[in-house]
């Protein structure tokens, strides 16, 4: 048990350090851009690695509630001290940006302002976060006492849209939104936001009321509470994070049809719109 936490502390985190090292001492790449994309990059590895998970878990339960899964504990182990590293990932990529032009007034404020301006703007990514390792490491792990490890390997799938949104900041960083990859990419970030995350905890209610054969509606009623508290903290902040997405796809698809029409509308316009775009883009996760 604790050399899978153990493992996770150390290979997320060193993870990070060898891609930073990587892309600034043989790429070439300045700090900044090196620890933002590497961020991404470990964002991305442990999605790819909780998908695989779940679809493993998930494909060998055919009893939803009692049949179980040696991966189901040990990933949720090894993948908890990701949650916490990103807080602080998730900070240095905060403390690069506020060097970027237009923003070197920022540079030097003190720690504790910088750590409270970052909290304004990512706040419900961190609260996010430590709700995962307060709350959902104990239900998943302790509480639930071995059952539901398909519910468990369908919540891991919920990391299917991480590495287009890692790709999709990554191309804004780089001022790709015009390139055809950001166009695919987006569109497969709103296919798996929506289905992976939005649509999760609705189907996990509906798996389980066709395992107890009961109506939909009455799953509330009887399944336990942690389940029923989870769902409620988490499933408004997928949908609220889904709108952001969406709203940032409206208004960049709104900034490419003014640079096709004639030029009434000013190129202030559409730089601005470009740039709320990668706003509301930039605040939503992995």
């Amino acid at each position: 048990m604790l050399s899978l936490m153990a493992a996770g502390c150390v290979f997320f985190p060193g993870l990070f350090l060898l891609s930073r090292q990587t892309l600034k001492h043989i790429m070439g790449w300045r700090e900044a851009d090196a620890a933002i994309v590497s961020t991404r990059l470990v964002s991305s590895v442990q999605a790819v690695m909780a998908s695989s998970a779940g679809c493993i878990i998930a494909s060998s339960c055919r009893d939803v509630i009692q049949d179980k899964h040696w991966l189901t504990d040990a990933y949720i182990l090894f993948a908890t001290p990701y949650f916490a590293y990103d807080i602080f990932a998730m900070f240095l990529c905060y403390w690069h940006k506020l060097q970027v032009k237009g923003h070197e007034e920022d540079v030097d404020r003190p720690m504790g302002a910088a750590v409270a301006g970052y909290l304004r703007r990512e706040l419900l990514m961190v609260l996010h976060h430590v709700f995962m390792v307060a709350f959902c490491f104990p239900a998943s792990l302790l509480w639930r006492q071995g059952k539901g490890d398909y519910f468990q390997g369908v919540l891991f799938l919920a990391e299917l849209s991480t590495p287009c949104v890692c790709l999709g900041k990554v191309l804004i960083q780089y001022k790709k939104q015009q390139t055809l990859l950001h166009k695919v990419n987006g569109a497969l970030m709103l296919l798996t936001f929506f289905s992976c995350r939005v649509l999760l905890f609705p189907y996990l209610y509906y798996a389980y009321s066709r395992y107890a054969s009961i109506p939909l509606y009455t799953v509330p009623l009887v399944a336990p509470w942690q389940c029923n508290l989870g769902a409620a903290l988490l499933w408004p902040l997928q949908i609220y994070w889904f709108t952001l997405i969406c709203r940032g796809a409206l208004r960049l698809s709104a900034g490419r049809l003014s640079s096709t029409l004639p030029t009434f509308k000013s190129e202030s316009c559409v730089n601005s719109s470009n740039g709320c775009t990668q706003l509301q883009t930039d605040k939503h996760s992995h």
